[in-house]
């Protein structure tokens, strides 16, 4: 009995070490994401190299809470429900892992755009949405440590504003470059940039769908509302 009370406090202790690396990797992402696009409304170079050369802690983070958890699985052998909490922590962790390459995508086309002519009105669009989707992280965040379904659930319809902005944006852009074949290549940058910021949104769903698995068993039964009319383009990123 001795034995089992050690082990389950050990297991404890790895679980608590491994979630506390997520809310430091999810506190980086949500960094990137608000000064990416701030570096793109003021077309601030330094601060979009900041954010690529932060990207690499957030891999980092990701490398070693999959090996922590892979530990975990490997040593402690966890319950069906402790297992659920460590898996989902490793999903968690992959869709971070995204949004932050998602946000040095955005930070490389900042130093393309300073160059070229600019469009009206669409760094502060671009951050408007990106702002949406921050939130949306640290209300996901949020329902991850109160291990609350109400509010990861509430951020699951959320995305649908962030669609929303999206598909207006896309409109806006079309509009610009039948107006004035200059700012064809302005606009298709930030069109990717702006679908870029909309697949974030999916990724921060797809963390509120993780914290509803991990307090009642199972994921969302419906379909979450989707706004996005392009979603079946190809989505650009740079290495």
């Amino acid at each position: 009995m001795a034995n089992d009370k050690h082990i389950a406090s050990a297991f404890d202790r790895d679980l608590e070490g491994v979630q506390a690396l997520i809310m430091k990797m999810g506190g980086l992402v949500e960094a990137a994401i608000t000064d990416a696009a701030t570096a793109l409304e003021t077309r601030d170079l330094e601060l979009a190299e900041e954010v690529r050369r932060r990207d690499a802690q957030i891999d980092a983070l990701d490398e070693q809470i999959n090996e922590d958890c892979a530990r975990v699985i490997a040593m402690r052998q966890p319950i069906a429900s402790d297992l659920r909490t460590v898996l989902s922590v490793m999903r968690i962790s992959t869709n971070l892992e995204r949004c932050g390459d998602y946000a040095k995508n955005l930070a490389k086309r900042t130093s393309v755009l300073s160059e070229l002519t600019p469009i009206e009105g669409s760094g502060t669009s671009l951050r408007r949405m990106a702002r949406e989707v921050e939130e949306m992280l640290k209300q996901a965040l949020d329902a991850y440590i109160q291990r609350d379904a109400d509010l990861a659930n509430t951020v699951r319809h959320r995305d649908l504003d962030v669609d929303q902005m999206y598909n207006t944006l896309f409109r806006e852009f079309l509009t610009y470059m039948m107006e004035d074949p200059r700012n064809i290549t302005p606009c298709m940058h930030l069109h990717f940039i702006a679908k870029n910021i909309e697949r974030m949104g999916d990724h921060v769903t797809s963390v509120a769908e993780q914290v509803v698995y991990l307090v009642t068993g199972k994921l969302p039964d419906e379909n979450r509302p989707k706004g996005d009319l392009t979603s079946g383009q190809t989505v650009e990123t740079w290495d």
